[in-house]
């Protein structure tokens, strides 16, 4: 069975630093911005709850048919956004988990500037194997 699955990291100045398709699904453009637009909608939610509680990782925060919006959100406001269709919570939030601590491997790079787009292949590879492997 496909999966889908689109995963994302917002800055706290909402501007998406990182972005990656990465569910088993056949990739389509016109999904990929159906996706992005599900996640946007889904900021103005996570707001409200990330100041409401205490809990970093916050669940299912937003439904779109049978898709489901995840977050997890760090301690300077960052929001690590997935996007899916499964429902194995312990799996999500072991990869939110995994990708926050390669999440703070980059920024404490003296050469990333926070706040700037993720480009580095080596954490888009690491992203993607947590994906395979937790979701």
């Amino acid at each position: 069975m496909a999966s889908t699955a689109c995963f994302v990291i917002v800055s706290k100045n909402d501007i998406p630093i990182y972005e990656a398709e990465v569910g088993s699904a056949p990739k389509k453009e016109d999904l990929a911005y159906q996706h992005q637009f599900i996640l946007h909608a889904a900021l103005d939610v996570v707001q409200d709850l990330a100041w409401t509680t205490n809990a970093m990782f916050l669940r299912s925060v937003d439904r779109f048919n049978d898709l489901v919006v995840s977050v997890y959100v760090t301690a300077g406001h960052t929001r690590f956004m997935l996007l899916h269709d499964s429902r194995s919570d312990d799996g999500i939030k072991s990869f939110f988990q995994e990708v926050h601590e390669l999440y703070i491997k980059i920024f404490l790079n003296p050469l990333y500037l926070p706040g700037s787009r993720i480009t580095s292949s080596h954490f888009d590879t690491k992203v993607r194997a947590l994906a395979r492997k937790y979701l």
